[in-house]
């Protein structure tokens, strides 16, 4: 092991040892077992099992941001465009829109398919 490891392990174990401390403190208060979620499965959300280990922080981190990632973000444009198109399928530029739509959702089937790529690697 390099030195610039042995720095990094060595900072980690400091933050674990950190947070070993606060939880046997929390525990001996009781603040732990106050808890509304004490003794109950950990609830990441919806998606997070799903979602590919190396983008399960970053993406949870935005949802709990008020953000989506840009996959959702482009499900939400599909969806309200195939909503005006049902709505209103004679408008003028009713077949423009269906060829948008065609093209997002054939965007959105590619950036699926990588981010399964990801996560079978």
């Amino acid at each position: 092991m390099n030195a610039e490891e042995q720095k990094r392990e060595n900072a980690l174990r400091m933050v674990e040892d950190h947070i070993g401390r606060h939880l046997a403190d929390s525990e001996k208060s009781g603040e732990l077992r106050a808890a509304a979620s004490f003794g109950k499965p950990l609830d990441f959300g919806d998606g997070y099992c799903e979602t590919p280990e190396d983008l399960r922080m970053g993406y949870k981190m935005l949802k709990d941001g008020g953000y989506v990632p840009p996959e959702v973000e482009m499900m939400q444009e599909i969806e309200a465009l195939r909503r005006r198109l049902h709505a209103e399928p004679d408008a003028a530029n009713a077949s423009t829109e269906r060829l948008r739509l065609a093209d997002m959702q054939q965007k959105l089937a590619m950036q699926l398919e990588q981010l399964r790529g990801r996560s079978a690697s």
